[in-house]
């Protein structure tokens, strides 16, 4: 055994807290270790360069490097020993920076003993590290989107743009989603129908983009980049396809809200029936007050909904252009207008005399009787609005089959029922689930231009991924070893990625590679032992704690 050990000063970040140059020379004398050397930044080129070096002159067959986080830094090194023609699987990292400099900034002798604990640790595994090959799956650049609202529409357009076949899958009977019943568009007054009927002419338009309107997925089998889907047809009769990627685009549909504020869909209405009356002309009330977070951020639904206040605001402008002695008054909690524009219409709208008045989540408006009525918190005093017509600002929801489908595709909702995404500000558009991403409103209550740009988003995500050869990914996956498993099927139930499948005329379970992402789960619950994570093996973890 050849092992190098390198140990990096990170600047001050850890030789400020330890001394670096004692855990180099503690390291040097450890068992198997032939190299040792202290880098001011092992990160750099200078710092990589001798990482290379010490392979060839060495000859080494294990390198062990002490630094920051491996979640930073690991790539980096790995691929610097595979070029310099080691096996980048026989590396080991030790975080001594945020494990130890970090958190033992005023214990510097303590620090030092601790961070060559880490470092005997870390040597003792690299001893029993085995060589892996990176795994690879093709690819099939072919894209199935699910809904056709205007972000699945971007989606579908600039992917077809790019070269890739796209298979776009409407459940309604027409693509363009709740754009279809808009009239104008914040924060400029575009034309709704006018805006969404040049995108679906521009996709209708892509010889490579396959639609199927009054249609759902019906089932999705084989893993991902080689996904089988069944799309069942308005006529009943079913389609195969083969696709690469999903993108989830379902959108969100708005709330109906029986019994709150009187609704009766007449004299109380709903901001989307608003709409649907400004399109045909038919409003005729000269008094009307709109009343805001209508069933959202209540017990029932905690979140805000985000565009129902520029939704108020812009249909309040459009009241006031089309009938100048309309009277319009907006009772909220609070305005979210995020954004220049969608802050420079609120003040627009107070200038054209639209009225705004706070009310209290505790002291809600009532609504009868030709009036509104409510408590002013500033002035203590309750004030009553002649109205001919109320206007509720209803909350977006998730449609009713977003939970079948998240089952379907096994991609996780949020509390609300949206489709929650691996990271907010990391991962935005991605699922967990490698190859499934999400935009639109199926995510969260988007407007317009945040679920264009996000299904532009999606299209670049996913050229990432299908404009390659082949996907290279982990060898740090796991494996069952057939001659001891007992099919008791208990790694199963344990995988959060559905990468485990039964073998009845073998009486064994099998790890599917592609699909595995190298949890662990599985190996801490197998009872025989036949389940084991490359990287992980108990042989390894125990050299570690003999080590420790």
């Amino acid at each position: 055994m050849r092992i190098g050990v390198f140990i990096c000063d990170c600047g001050s970040n850890i030789a400020g807290h330890l001394d670096c140059a004692a855990v180099t020379e503690y390291g040097s004398n450890l068992p198997g270790v032939v190299y040792a050397k202290e880098n001011l930044y092992t990160c750099s080129e200078a710092g990589i360069v001798e990482i290379q070096k010490g392979i060839k002159d060495h000859n080494l067959n294990r390198v062990v490097v002490a630094s920051c986080s491996p979640r930073t830094h690991q790539p980096l090194f790995q691929s610097s020993c595979a070029a310099a023609g080691l096996n980048p699987y026989l590396f080991e990292m030790v975080n001594i920076r945020d494990q130890c400099s970090w958190v033992h900034m005023q214990e510097r002798d303590r620090a030092t003993e601790k961070a060559k604990d880490l470092v005997r640790m870390g040597v003792s595994k690299a001893a029993f590290l085995e060589p892996q090959d990176d795994i690879e799956a093709s690819l099939i650049p072919r894209v199935l989107v699910i809904g056709a609202g205007v972000a699945g529409l971007s989606a579908a357009e600039t992917m077809a743009d790019m070269g890739l076949e796209v298979v776009l899958v409407e459940k309604e009977a027409e693509p363009g989603g709740l754009l279809n019943d808009l009239y104008r568009l914040s924060p400029y007054g575009e034309n709704s129908s006018e805006r969404i009927g040049e995108i679906i002419k521009a996709v209708s338009s892509k010889p490579n983009v396959t639609l199927y309107t009054g249609s759902r997925v019906e089932d999705i089998g084989g893993y991902i980049w080689d996904v089988d889907i069944t799309v069942r047809q308005g006529g009943g009769e079913t389609v195969k396809e083969k696709v690469g990627c999903v993108v989830v685009a379902t959108g969100a549909v708005p709330l109906t809200p029986e019994g709150l504020y009187g609704y009766n869909g007449r004299d109380v209405i709903t901001q989307m029936e608003l709409e649907e009356r400004l399109l045909k002309g038919e409003v005729e009330a000269k008094g009307i007050v709109m009343i805001q977070c209508a069933g959202a951020r209540s017990p029932e639904r905690e979140y805000c909904s985000r565009i129902c206040c520029q939704t108020a605001v812009k249909n309040a402008r459009l009241l006031r252009e089309q009938s100048p002695e309309t009277r319009v008054h907006i009772l909220y909690r609070d305005m979210q207008m995020y954004g220049t524009e969608n802050e420079q219409m609120l003040w627009d709208a107070r200038g054209e005399g639209v009225r705004f008045d706070v009310f209290l989540p505790d002291r809600p408006p009532e609504v009868g009787e030709g009036k509104v009525r409510f408590y002013q918190p500033l002035t203590g005093e309750r004030v009553e609005i002649p109205c001919e017509l109320t206007v509720l600002s209803t909350p977006l929801v998730p449609r009713e089959d977003s939970a079948s489908l998240s089952q379907l595709l096994r991609v996780p909702v949020d509390q609300n029922g949206f489709f929650l995404e691996a990271h907010a500000k990391l991962r935005p558009l991605d699922f967990a689930t490698d190859g499934i991403f999400v935009c639109g409103s199926a995510r969260y209550p988007a407007n317009v231009e945040e679920a264009r740009s996000q299904g532009l988003g999606v299209s670049s995500r996913i050229a990432t991924i299908l404009f390659k050869e082949k996907l290279v990914t982990s060898a740090i996956v796991a494996e069952i070893d057939p001659a001891t498993c007992v099919g008791c099927m208990g790694c199963m139930e344990m995988c959060p990625y559905g990468a485990i499948d039964y073998l009845p005329e073998e009486g064994v379970c099998r790890v599917n590679r592609i699909l595995c992402k190298g949890c662990g789960c599985c190996a801490s619950t197998c009872p025989s032992q036949s389940a084991m994570l490359k990287g992980f093996k108990p042989n390894q973890l125990l050299a570690q704690i003999r080590a420790v």
